[in-house]
């Protein structure tokens, strides 16, 4: 596999120790196929980032840290590299280290990692557990800027939150569910993909307290920990509709909604109303087709923007941190109204 990059720039890319990156760039057996393809995408983020290297202007290297479903963080990535080149003359090299699930030790690994290599800031959508506040912290105390993006961590030392105010926008779902069934009962699945998330349980405080206080003849039913995936996501809702004769709603916080419509469609039963999270691939084409009603969606490079001033500011401030967060605004999203890309 030939390539120009050192081996431990590739395994800092790809997330992965030298060893592991060194038998596949020399095809040794033992590499499994999926750890093979994350050598093979390190090495195509680092040719993309050495495109530009020959711009003139400060070059600032940032990590992106993710624990999501792969359709999220793929937005994520495009947000990210769209939004870089507009900073020019100075070039964001964007590393990008995501996992569909992570263990909080491996999350402390890595970002322990990133402070002893040295960075210009870490983006990090984590859950907000000690471990990880800790880690926060020892990256702070580095000169480290540390941004949190879409789900925040609100009792640690970080630079910035770049996000959605995700209790404002579980009380608008909550105002749609209520207005749609104007003072009827109504029984709505509500999926988180995990409860560690700051961001998700916001979405639901806003959502419950709403309901309680003006539409209180709406019942929730609630299933956590399917992380965003659609097998055990989809299972969980499977679970919850043969216990449940009278759901007959979603709202989605955490993801997986081709699976929860599955679970709907094949017990025969209506989803009258579903509500999602985010306007990625997925929900698009399934928005398109009518199968889910609205989408709460804000745009991730509003957030990449602010995320990539955040990181400078605290860089031009001599470490000092850059004063509060912008929140960027919750839309509505409609097969009628959705932003061109």
């Amino acid at each position: 596999m030939a390539h120009p990059f050192l081996v431990k720039d590739i395994a800092f890319q790809a997330g992965l120790s030298t060893a592991t990156v060194d038998r596949v760039l020399n095809d040794r057996p033992g590499v499994r196929q999926q750890t093979a393809a994350r050598v093979q995408a390190a090495i195509r983020e680092l040719e993309k980032q050495q495109s530009g290297s020959e711009i003139h202007g400060q070059k600032r290297a940032i990590d992106i840290v993710m624990e999501a479903p792969e359709r999220f963080t793929e937005a994520v990535r495009q947000a990210f590299e769209t939004e870089a080149p507009t900073f020019m003359p100075t070039t964001f090299r964007c590393r990008f280290h995501f996992a569909e699930t992570m263990r909080p030790h491996d999350i402390v690994q890595l970002l322990d990692r990133i402070r002893l290599r040295g960075t210009d800031g870490v983006v990090l959508k984590a859950p907000d557990v000690p471990e990880i506040v800790a880690a926060v912290a020892r990256l702070e105390q580095a000169g480290i800027a540390v941004v949190t993006l879409v789900t925040d961590l609100p009792n640690s030392a970080r630079t910035a939150y770049a996000g959605a105010d995700n209790r404002a926008a579980g009380e608008t779902a909550a105002y749609i569910v209520g207005e749609r069934f104007a003072g009827r009962s109504a029984t709505v699945l509500v999926t988180i993909s995990s409860s560690r998330f700051r961001g998700e349980e916001e979405r639901e405080i806003g959502f419950r307290r709403v309901l309680r206080e003006h539409y209180p003849a709406i019942r929730i039913v609630e299933i956590s920990e399917g992380f965003g995936k659609d097998a055990e996501t989809g299972g969980l809702a499977a679970n919850a509709l043969a216990a449940e004769a009278d759901i007959n709603a979603a709202y989605s916080i955490g993801g997986g909604n081709r699976a929860v419509l599955a679970a709907f469609e094949r017990l025969g039963r209506d989803c009258a109303l579903f509500i999602a999270h985010d306007l990625d691939q997925d929900n698009l084409a399934l928005l398109r087709q009518r199968r889910i009603h609205f989408v709460l969606h804000h745009d991730l490079r509003s957030d990449a923007r602010m995320t990539f001033r955040a990181i400078l500011a605290r860089r031009i401030g001599a470490g000092k941190k850059p004063g509060g967060s912008r929140l960027s605004a919750v839309e509505v999203i409609t097969p009628y109204n959705v932003p061109v890309a």
